[in-house]
């Protein structure tokens, strides 16, 4: 059934690195030179976020929770303790009444202490040691652009959707353009879900598989649209392999 499911496909999706692979199933970008685009990406964040205290808090919220108002109080805390251009903003839309805020660490604080006064109904730091996918990360925007600049990437041969706007992927020039925004920009994936997942009312969804260690992306399609949801089947590969070498 594999192969068939591989021909078949008609689009592809992956959630902040993910997309790499997804431009490498799609045949966008060779598995080597993605390779190496991510070890260069990743090295670069990670310098971007030694530079300030900052993280990410998980964020889950009641309807009427307001992110933004509370971001925009959260860098007026920050302010008032003497912080320059503080940031704190939502870094990820993962599903309705859930978020990832990410900013300097006295922010995300803020916010954990204050929860209940934005209608914040969970709070929880991420164990990461950065602020991805906002501008804090703006020191690994040029090496990424580089390394993309030497890298060959043909047209997808199948839909890639982009997280930083949650449309298809045009053309070579494109991927590079975005790919590099990306990393200061937050993932749009909740949005991107309704993308790939818009269909005229009656028609039938198709077979969605998650390809990889757990099954987070599966959890966020069900909060998104349970319909396609009943069509998902997760791909564990490291499973795949040790069941080839017994």
């Amino acid at each position: 059934c594999v192969p068939q499911v591989v021909e078949r496909c008609v689009a592809a999706a992956g959630y902040s690195v993910g997309e790499f692979a997804a431009l490498v199933f799609a045949g966008a970008l060779g598995f080597a030179e993605a390779l190496y685009a991510v070890k260069v990406r990743a090295e670069a964040m990670q310098k971007a976020s030694e530079a300030v205290p900052s993280g990410m808090l998980s964020v889950m919220g009641r309807p009427e929770a307001n992110y933004r108002f509370a971001c925009l109080e959260a860098r007026k805390h920050c302010e008032s303790l003497g912080i320059e251009n503080p940031v704190c903003t939502v870094s990820n839309y993962l599903f309705p009444d859930s978020r990832v805020i990410a900013g300097h660490l006295q922010a995300l604080e803020y916010l954990q202490q204050n929860a209940r006064k934005y209608y914040f109904t969970r709070t929880k730091m991420l164990p990461v040691s950065g602020a991805f996918h906002t501008r804090l990360m703006e020191p690994a925007v040029e090496p990424l652009a580089e390394v993309l600049k030497s890298i060959e990437i043909q047209k997808p041969l199948l839909c890639v959707y982009s997280n930083v706007d949650g449309k298809k992927y045009m053309h070579s020039k494109h991927i590079r353009k975005l790919l590099v925004k990306q990393v200061v920009s937050p993932v749009l994936w909740e949005q991107t879900m309704h993308s790939v997942y818009e269909r005229k009312q009656g028609t039938e969804f198709p077979y969605t598989y998650e390809v990889g260690p757990g099954n987070q992306l599966g959890a966020i399609l069900r909060k998104c649209n349970l319909k396609a949801w009943k069509q998902y089947r997760h791909v564990d590969a490291l499973e795949d392999e040790e069941a080839e070498e017994t």
